[in-house]
């Protein structure tokens, strides 16, 4: 027994020098600290897709080390394991630059979001970037949350980055930034039962520099503005700007000497505009979309995320999942003008990058929506794809499956170049080296 300060010192140097004697007579790279070579994983492609091109190649082994594409070529190395994608498709993982991932998105009743508490939010969050990732989207753009004052969708990207819960990698909007009575304003009250202001609300230029801090001071990535009304609200007029060009640009100016980017929410043709001259980066939904805003739009290189199938499908069943009559009424309404909006942005040339809008389980079914739109079925792909990857500044390391990026790779059945609701159809999943999801078919 060590009986004093002095036989605990020795004793404590002792054992430190044994310990140090020990490792140094360890062979190179065996030693108890010594770092491990990366895992290799060698992936046979029935038929890899070249996203940027769209040329199908045969016969392709991808060789993954660690969380990066090593090599692509023909042979594989020995020894290592061997994934049998032999009958499928191999993409990239792909990307959902528009979502909103607290809560239940199936539940469309006006008051819904209230009757939620925020744990109760994060909670259905966490489900939700788990059905993303089983359907092949390795990355996520979070489109803003209406409980943005407690920024459960900020918790959820730093648990998935930290390896606490399955997601897609993720960047995030904080609060949608609206005015007072706007789309993204939550309080649908009377005036005598009327709730607290909330952070998200500003209604004078000084008042977006406070909204767009805030966001910034809590750990946003993006700032969401409210430039237009909506449809899914009882209350705000879709056709309608709603912040002022000042706001936006206000809030543009603030972000960008932050090193933050800025989307607007814009469906009436007017906001549409005022958002692009006040330098958004991207607008989102851009339904009413008309020629001179399409110019504009090209002219400042400003994206589009379309979302057309949330409209569609939201037309035909919103009513089922509890949405306000009023709310309805505008979904139907404003859907005639997607496809006039939508060929202006195809003829335009404009960025357009993949964004869902909707429930998770329906995140694959927009890739079918923008063909009927016009696009050809590797464009869609890109939006999902390369697209994505540069509007979320993700083109170094995500978007293409090339030797040094990240090993998002994703198996579909079928040949979606032909047939592109065979995304819809994902049974492979891999997402930074890691197998998140096989469920292959049996031979």
């Amino acid at each position: 027994m060590v009986r004093n300060v002095a036989q605990r010192l020795a004793f404590t140097a002792a054992v430190a020098a044994t310990l140090g004697r020990i490792a140094n007579s360890q062979p190179a790279g065996q030693g108890v600290n010594q770092p491990q070579p990366p895992k290799r994983i060698a992936i046979k492609a029935g038929k890899l897709l070249d996203v940027r091109t769209g040329a199908l190649a045969s016969g392709v082994v991808i060789v993954v080390e660690g969380d990066r594409v090593a090599r692509i070529g023909s042979v594989g190395p020995d020894g290592v394991l061997v994934i049998d994608l032999s009958r499928l498709t191999v993409l990239p993982g792909l990307i959902d630059a528009h979502d909103h991932v607290l809560g239940n998105q199936k539940d469309m009743s006006a008051t819904g979001g209230l009757r939620m508490s925020a744990p109760q939010a994060a909670i259905w969050g966490v489900h939700n970037v788990g059905v993303l990732l089983d359907h092949g989207f390795t990355g996520l753009r979070d489109a803003c949350e209406d409980a943005a004052w407690s920024y459960g969708q900020l918790a959820l990207r730093n648990s998935i980055e930290n390896g606490l819960i399955r997601g897609p990698r993720m960047v995030s909007a904080g609060g949608c930034l609206s005015l007072t009575g706007g789309h993204g304003d939550e309080d649908v009250l009377s005036s005598d039962q009327a709730l607290p202001r909330r952070p998200n609300i500003a209604d004078t230029v000084d008042q977006m520099s406070v909204a767009v801090r805030r966001d910034i001071k809590y750990g946003a990535d993006w700032i969401k503005l409210m430039a237009t009304g909506g449809v899914a609200d009882p209350t705000s007029d879709y056709r309608v700007q709603e912040l002022s060009e000042e706001q936006m640009a206000r809030a543009v100016e603030v972000a960008h000497r932050a090193g933050k980017k800025v989307m607007a929410h814009a469906e009436g043709t007017e906001g549409i505009k005022a958002a692009v001259r006040a330098g958004v980066d991207s607008i989102e939904h851009g339904t009413m979309l008309d020629e001179e805003g399409a110019e504009l739009m090209a002219r400042h290189g400003t994206w589009l995320v379309p979302t057309l199938e949330t409209f569609q499908r939201g037309a035909a069943v919103a009513a089922s999942f509890g949405a306000d009559a009023a709310a309805v009424a505008k979904m139907k309404a404003i859907l005639p003008a997607q496809q006039a909006a939508f060929e202006q942005a195809l003829k335009h040339h404009l960025k357009i990058a993949y964004g869902v809008d909707d429930d998770a389980d329906y995140v694959s079914t927009e890739f079918a929506a923008l063909v009927r739109g016009g696009m050809t079925p590797l464009a869609a792909i890109q939006a999902a794809t390369i697209n994505a990857a540069e509007l979320l500044g993700w083109a170094k390391d995500a978007g293409a499956l090339e030797p040094g990026k990240l090993a998002d790779i994703v198996a579909v059945e079928g040949d979606p170049l032909s047939d592109i609701t065979a995304m819809e159809r994902v049974v492979f999943v891999m997402k930074g080296g890691e197998i998140v999801r096989s469920d292959l078919p049996r031979h």
